[in-house]
This record gives structure tokens, C-alpha cells and sequence, in this order.
């Protein structure tokens, strides 16, 4: 499938250890997130080295996340045993700690495959982050290799990007920033945003 944006995203269902360290068999994703707009990020494994530098920055931007209204799940091919261990381990040790966010054991592989994420020789998910709109379909994904750490401030601004446009109407320009102007989608439009803000691009 490649490209999921413009879709609806996957729906599945899987054991998952919650936000507040409750382990849970059967974590639905649609019926979790609905209405909500949501981040979906994947991440090869557990208990590695990339990994929990990505966790914790998610973790301490959670409030800024809550504070737009969105979801944040985890997702990784571990078991919600050793995300639990994970979350039990501190961060001096190599832990994430207790992350306020849900994780997701997918270890059928079926949601990475779903999300079409899957290395094809490593057999775990590259680093992709979906943002997902309040009515389910994928506004935003970006994948990194797995030597490539993400950028979590970017999936911020993108829901910011994403939430102003749903609110006023206008499309947002390269770099756009909250509190930044917006752009009428229309030659005139483009033509009055780049007469007053072309020189800052």
C-alpha cells in the first residue's frame, strides 16, 4: 500500500499496555481513538538504542499532545510483557519508564504490515509515524530508517498545521508554525501570501 495518506487508517486489535500500566488483551484501536484525532508511531524493538530516546521524547511532550486533543500509541513487534518490563525499567538503566502513552505488542507482525512498515530483511517496523484525523484517515506519515531517529516537536507542528486548517480553512505554507499565517488556497490567495511572507520562506 505505500502511501497511506488520504486513507483510512487500519484498524486493529492486539494486547497493549495502557497509559496507566494496565495490561489489556484485547486494546482496539478504532474503538480507542474514535473522534480523537491520534499519532500512531512504530519502532523496531524494545530494550535497543534509538528506541527509547524516541519513547521518552513522545513521553515528555505527551502534555502537549493532550492539550490538542490527541491520542498517542506505541507500536513495536514486542509483547505487552516486555513493554511492561520496558516501562518497569528506569531510564538510568536503559528504560522509558512509566510512559503515559498506550504500547502495542504486535507480534503477528499484522499492524506494521498493515501500516506498510515492515523492514523486509530485518522483520521489525522502521520508524513510521502516521497522524491520523479525528473521523480516522491518515493526514500525515513520514518513515525513517532505522538508524534515524524521529523528530517529535514536527509531529506537533504538524497537528498544529493539521488542526488550523480544519478550523479556518486555509492551507499552511513551508515551515508553517502556530501563530503563524495561513494561505487561501487560491491563486489570489498565493499570490497575497507570498507578497507579504515570501521573503521569510
Amino acid at each position: 500500500m505505500g502511501v497511506l495518506v488520504g486513507r483510512k487508517a487500519p484498524d486493529f486489535t492486539a494486547a497493549a499496555v495502557l497509559g496507566n500500566g494496565e495490561i489489556v488483551e484485547d486494546y482496539n484501536f478504532a474503538e480507542a481513538t474514535k473522534g480523537k484525532p491520534t499519532v500512531v508511531f512504530f519502532y523496531p524493538l524494545d530494550f535497543t538504542f534509538v528506541c527509547p530516546s524516541e519513547l521518552i521524547a513522545f513521553d515528555h511532550r505527551l502534555e502537549e499532545f493532550k492539550k490538542r486533543g490527541v491520542e498517542v500509541v506505541g507500536v513495536s513487534i514486542d509483547s505487552h510483557f516486555t513493554h511492561n518490563a520496558w516501562r518497569n525499567t528506569a531510564i538510568n538503566d536503559g528504560g522509558i519508564g512509566q510512559v503515559g502513552y498506550t504500547l502495542v505488542a504486535d507480534v503477528k507482525h499484522e499492524i506494521c504490515q498493515a501500516f506498510d512498515v515492515e523492514h523486509p530483511e530485518a522483520g521489525v517496523a522502521f520508524r513510521g509515524s502516521f497522524l491520523i484525523d479525528k473521523d480516522g484517515t491518515v493526514r500525515h506519515q513520514v518513515v525513517n530508517d532505522l538508524p534515524l531517529g524521529r523528530n517529535v516537536d514536527e509531529m506537533i507542528r504538524m497537528v498544529d498545521a493539521l488542526q488550523f486548517h480544519e478550523e479556518h480553512g486555509e492551507v499552511c505554507p513551508a515551515g508553517w508554525n502556530q501563530g503563524d499565517k495561513g494561505m487561501d488556497a487560491s491563486p489570489e490567495g498565493v499570490a497575497k501570501y507570498l507578497s507579504e511572507e515570501g521573503d521569510k520562506l
